[in-house]
């Protein structure tokens, strides 16, 4: 470097020697000269860094862990924006204000009893224990942990609004606001939090060898098991099914958007990426990075798969290609394929996502049969696809079993759906939980909120 700058000077003196009379020109060749040792510098710094050791250190791995968590988190959040979008598409438009005040309320109540309680209840678990402690969650980052605790929590926290989103949906246009808002408290403080925690919060089901790496079980079931419980309680809407037990499918009950409920799909299909991804947790290594990756490629053709085959067995059995099967038929393979994302290869991942989507479909068909009344079909795309996904894991996964993993889907599945029946059936017994007959007449939008989603004028 040295050399190089004695040439340039003995250059410039030179060149200034022959433009005395024109100082401004020899100030510009010294600026083209210095550009010039910048680029030198960096070129020669560039070639002795090609050549180090390129393992990154652990303030690095901290780094790009804690940036794993909080883009995840920024992804998985705008599911919320998905979720609220897709119920106000299929809801009548008598119903499209309540959906879009449950989805903010709860998306707020879930984020505050998490940071209370929720959080603890969950990662406080003893190893191989059943629940967590009743405490505040507080910050104490240290690089030693490989990434920031406000991070953990803030991805985490999209997890359980996610959850309790599930249920909204399904018993949509007939609950109370204020009623639905408590659930969610108990929801997002206890029920998922215990039932997370056996698992992710290193609990008994850890300790068994139960694996669900994104939350097919966790996250999905548990969510579709409590608005099984919230439809069974409440029953269905005013006049949803015919003296013979077929459905009514035109208007009084025709979805208010398909293309808000199109828009919604999509918002959670992207936000899926950050759901499955970046649950490897991690984005410091070379193995980490390309298994994000994987988790992407593997969750987005699920998600295609499942797209097709909603198409499909809607057009065989139904004879229409109905665009809600096939929308519906999206996130059902996305579910199946959320609790193991990585060890499938591609093929595989499109199978279970078509599979998830035709379970789905059926799913969908059997619980109108029993008079069930799942407004956007929630049941069936995160309860039953998640299971099925969850009980498939060993076909790609040799770390656990189809026993094991039978045990940890029905615990979650029963420990969700009787503490939900319990909370819905008390709350129906004391507070209320479903609107009056002349209010469902009304729509929830004029009974419950005051403010109507769609008032067109001439």
């Amino acid at each position: 470097m040295l050399i190089i700058e004695l040439c340039i000077r003995c250059i410039s003196d030179n060149y200034l020697c022959g433009f005395k009379k024109n100082l401004t020109k020899g100030r510009k060749f010294m600026k083209i000269l210095k550009t010039f040792i910048a680029f030198v510098t960096l070129f020669i710094l560039g070639s002795s860094l090609a050549t180090a050791d390129t393992t990154i250190s652990k303030e690095g791995q901290y780094i790009f862990n804690t940036l794993a968590f909080y883009l995840g988190g920024v992804l998985v959040a705008f599911m919320a924006a998905g979720f609220c979008m897709l119920e106000s598409g299929l809801v009548t438009n008598k119903s499209v204000s309540t959906i879009a005040a449950k989805n903010i309320g709860k998306f707020a109540i879930c984020s505050i009893i998490f940071f209370l309680f929720g959080y603890n209840m969950a990662y406080g678990v003893p190893e191989g224990g059943y629940i967590g402690t009743f405490s505040i969650w507080t910050e104490g980052s240290k690089i030693e942990t490989g990434y920031s605790d406000s991070s953990d929590w803030f991805f985490q926290t999209m997890f359980v609004c996610a959850t309790v989103s599930i249920v909204s949906g399904a018993v949509a246009e007939r609950i109370k606001v204020w009623p639905f808002f408590l659930f969610a408290i108990l929801m997002s403080g206890f029920i998922y939090p215990i039932s997370m925690g056996w698992q992710w919060g290193g609990g008994w089901l850890a300790k068994a060898g139960f694996s669900d790496f994104a939350g097919s079980t966790l996250v999905h079931a548990c969510g579709g098991a409590a608005a099984l419980a919230g439809v069974m309680v409440l029953g269905a809407r005013s006049g949803r099914f015919t003296g013979s037990g077929s459905k009514r499918v035109m208007v009084p009950f025709a979805a208010s958007s398909i293309p808000l409920t199109t828009l919604g799909t999509f918002l959670l299909w992207f936000g899926w990426f950050g759901f499955n991804g970046f649950s490897q947790l991690a984005m410091g290594t070379f193995d980490d990075a390309t298994a994000i990756t994987k988790i992407a490629v593997n969750t987005h053709l699920a998600g295609a798969a499942g797209t097709f085959a909603g198409a499909v067995v809607s057009r065989v059995y139904g004879g229409k290609t109905d665009v809600i099967m096939m929308l519906n038929g999206a996130l059902a393979g996305l579910v199946a394929i959320t609790a193991e994302p990585l060890t499938p290869n591609p093929s595989t991942a499109m199978v279970i996502g078509a599979i998830g989507a035709v379970i789905m479909y059926f799913g969908t068909k059997m619980l109108e049969n029993f008079g069930l009344d799942d407004v956007v079909g929630a049941i069936p795309v995160h309860m039953f696809a998640g299971i099925f996904g969850t009980l498939v894991v060993p076909l790609t996964n040799g770390d656990t079993s189809f026993a094991t993993q039978f045990i940890g889907v029905i615990s979650v599945c029963i420990f969700s759906f009787i503490l939900s029946y319990g909370v819905f059936k008390t709350l129906s017994m004391t507070i209320g939980l479903r609107i009056s007959k002349e209010a469902e007449k009304l729509g929830t939008d004029k009974a419950e909120i005051g403010v109507v989603a769609y008032s067109i004028r001439d």
